[in-house]
């Protein structure tokens, strides 16, 4: 048989390699700086681009996209040429696909902190941005389905599978995810508003956990462990199981981040469902990989690569049994906008992800370079630091979760809060959370030790740009197939299209209703729209990353009630893009917050929290006094708005500026009456008329608890 000979491209995977590992620092460093600011706020070094909640974004997005983006691309563009014993498809379009994917990097590290945010979590970049990111993708696909097409192996891999799955969901997830209607260059809202909103973000948000944190991954686990223990994998047929049971099962969980919220209880029981039936295949995959190492556990101990694949197989077995166990309503109620979900996430960001693709670096790297790894015992020294840091990281967060989660539900024998004042409890985790910036540190220490160890491995070693490789053509479809599997893996767009479809089926039964039935989403006839100055507010809280600290969902417990004030209705969203729920309370609950305290409270508590919460862990927001609010694209916001259905009239929009000017002048007198001298045209009036309109909209009921302090 005559073999062709070719070339596979280690150019692009070392490029790749490269970004991961100065990304990884970038983004975990801005993490860090993020710890710091829980415990001190004044880490933000009284800047208005480093605060907390511009902050967030740029670490979350920097750790995802930039870090484990590039690290999957480094993966995929590995494996995949070997897997399909094909050179990729185009040179241009992977060079094209590098560099596109870092300005994208560069275009959000510099947008978020100046405040171009959409606000919805893990997609925070404004529409620009998302649409450059849809361009880029489609330049990934055709580049990965060309190599699959000019294949010399005609069976797909298993790794391919899960490649294909990542390429069709993610472009699904960010699409559907990313539909706004522009206002201006940096500035969008979402067509879906309150409860569709939020349905629309959680279904992405969890998918994008699903498919960019962990089918990619998967993916380069069925690849590069059975090549680190050079053992096969252990089971074809879990595989099988693993892989279209993983897809078809995972669309449907991302309701139990909404549990008693005011979204529909039919979908939040599906969420429930379907996450408890995930952990299934989610184990199924970790089982399989943890079984491919029979016979091979001898190397774990003396191979760093293989330490580091083990415990992010254990991180993902750990972290997908935590997912369903906090779908558990029982367990939702007090976990959830708890620092459990924090440690949640991290245990996989930092175990799974993290982990992974540091061995998968000490492997690939010396491959590429033709030498050895420059130091084993630094890279084992690696390991530990940054197995110390998950621990360090994880177990503080967990401690710190249950206080919360206790201390907020608590009652005296009389039958009131115990702890009224929500400060008690952030004042009493305190020390977790200086804890938690320790382990975070450790972890960084341990990526710049890896840095330090594949430059010196890389100046040993020469990359070896263009590695000959050599193997038979395609060879004629044989009539007696093994398996209707089998038969699948050799028609790679028909295996794309089946994916395509167990995917959506999920997500088409639990939002359609939702979109259609007007019962789901019940209005109330009170609820009006925002006025031309609550509007310019509600921008400005979003600008801000408030979102990230504070909720606007009241739950319908006792211990919710009795803090905040009446239980969040559906109804009272109808107006809102985007939707402002949040997803941790660092801060408490604002959605009763309207009318509760006097103009000045705000003005003060803005101004520096710790005037009325004293200990209070949140920045001060100096700039908006002095910062005059921007109204150059007030009426195209409103026209914009009236176009997804918020009755704007013309009358109103017309006389937008007077009416805005005339409600600013008013809290600006209130203001003054109380000896402070603030011009009506400053950002901070437009975000108290917003704050003072929270919430009432609706009669609240009356509170079974005293008046408490909102504190952070």
């Amino acid at each position: 048989m005559q073999l062709e000979q070719f070339n596979y491209d280690n150019r692009i995977v070392r490029n790749f390699g490269i970004a991961t590992i100065i990304w990884g620092i970038v983004g975990m460093t801005i993490g860090l700086l993020v710890a710091t600011q829980l415990v001190w706020p004044q880490m933000n070094f009284g800047l208005q681009y480093t605060t907390f909640g511009r902050v967030r974004p740029v670490h979350t997005n920097a750790v995802i996209f930039a870090f484990v983006g590039n690290g999957i691309f480094m993966g995929v563009y590995y494996s995949l040429q070997r897997v399909l014993k094909a050179r990729m498809f185009s040179d241009v379009l992977s060079k094209l696909h590098f560099w596109g994917w870092q300005l994208i990097i560069v275009a959000s590290a510099i947008t978020l902190p100046l405040g171009l945010t959409s606000s919805h979590e893990y997609a925070e970049m404004e529409w620009p941005i998302d649409i450059a990111i849809t361009l880029i993708w489609v330049v990934f696909g055709i580049n990965m389905f060309g190599t699959i097409i000019k294949r010399r192996e005609r069976h797909m891999y298993v790794a391919v599978w899960f490649y294909i799955a990542t390429f069709v969901t993610v472009a699904v997830l960010h699409i559907v995810n990313s539909i706004q209607l522009p206002v201006a260059g940096w500035k969008s809202y979402y067509v879906y508003k309150g409860v569709q909103d939020a349905l629309v973000q959680w279904w992405y948000g969890h998918n994008a956990v699903a498919f960019f944190l962990t089918t990619p991954y998967l993916g380069m686990m069925y690849y590069f462990l059975p090549k680190m223990a050079n053992r096969p994998v252990y089971s074809y047929k879990l595989s099988i199981l693993h892989f279209w049971s993983l897809i078809f099962i995972y669309i449907w969980a991302g309701p139990h981040h909404l549990l008693y919220t005011a979204l529909p209880s039919w979908v939040q029981s599906l969420g429930v469902v379907f996450s408890i039936m995930l952990i299934a295949p989610s184990w199924g995959g970790m089982i399989n990989g943890l079984l491919t190492l029979r016979g091979a556990w001898d190397k774990v101990r003396t191979e760093p690569m293989l330490k580091f694949m083990v415990v992010a197989l254990t991180c993902y077995g750990m972290a997908t049994f935590e997912g369903p166990m906090l779908s558990l309503k029982q367990v939702n109620a007090i976990a959830h906008f708890t620092d459990w979900i924090v440690a949640h996430v991290h245990v996989g960001a930092l175990g799974w992800n993290g982990f992974m693709t540091f061995g998968i670096l000490y492997w690939l790297i010396p491959r590429i370079y033709k030498t050895e790894l420059y130091s084993k015992k630094l890279a084992s020294t690696h390991f530990w630091i940054g197995t110390l840091g998950i621990l360090f990281y994880a177990i503080p967060m967990y401690w710190a979760a249950v206080v919360q989660g206790l201390m907020w539900k608590e009652f005296t024998p009389e039958g009131v809060l115990k702890y009224p004042n929500f400060l008690a409890t952030t004042l009493e985790i305190l020390p977790m959370h200086m804890m938690r910036a320790v382990g975070g540190a450790l972890y960084l220490s341990g990526v710049f030790l890896m840095t330090f160890n594949l430059i010196k491995t890389m100046k040993q070693g020469k990359l070896l740009a263009n590695e000959p490789a050599e193997a038979p053509a395609l060879l004629p479809v044989q009539v007696n197939e093994q398996s209707q599997h089998r038969r699948l893996e050799r028609k790679p767009i028909l295996f794309m299209v089946l994916a395509l479809i167990a995917i959506l089926i999920g997500g088409m039964v639990e939002m359609v209703p939702t979109f259609t039935i007007s019962k789901n989403v019940p209005t109330i006839a009170s609820v009006q729209p925002y006025t031309a100055l609550e509007l310019q507010g509600r921008d400005l809280y979003v600008r801000e990353g408030c979102v990230n600290c504070h909720t606007q969902t009241i739950r319908p417990f006792r211990s919710e009630t009795a803090r905040y004030g009446e239980y969040s209705k559906a109804g009272e969203y109808v107006y809102d893009t985007p939707f402002l729920w949040g997803s941790k309370r660092t801060g408490p609950d604002l959605h009763r917050i309207g009318s509760k305290y006097p103009n000045k409270w705000h003005f003060d508590h803005l101004l520096d929290p710790t005037i009325t919460s004293p200990g209070s862990i949140m920045p001060s927001y100096p700039w908006l006094i002095d910062q005059k609010l921007d109204n150059t694209i007030l009426k195209d916001k409103m026209k914009a708005l009236r176009k997804l259905g918020i009755p704007y009239t013309d009358v109103a929009i017309a006389n937008a500026e007077q009416d805005l000017n005339k409600q600013a002048q008013k809290i600006a007198d209130d203001l003054k009456q109380n000896q402070v001298n603030v011009l009506a045209d400053s950002e901070i009036i437009a975000v108290i008329a917003y704050l003072q309109r929270l919430g009432t909209d609706i009669k609240a009921a009356p509170k079974v608890a005293e008046d408490v302090n909102v504190n952070q």
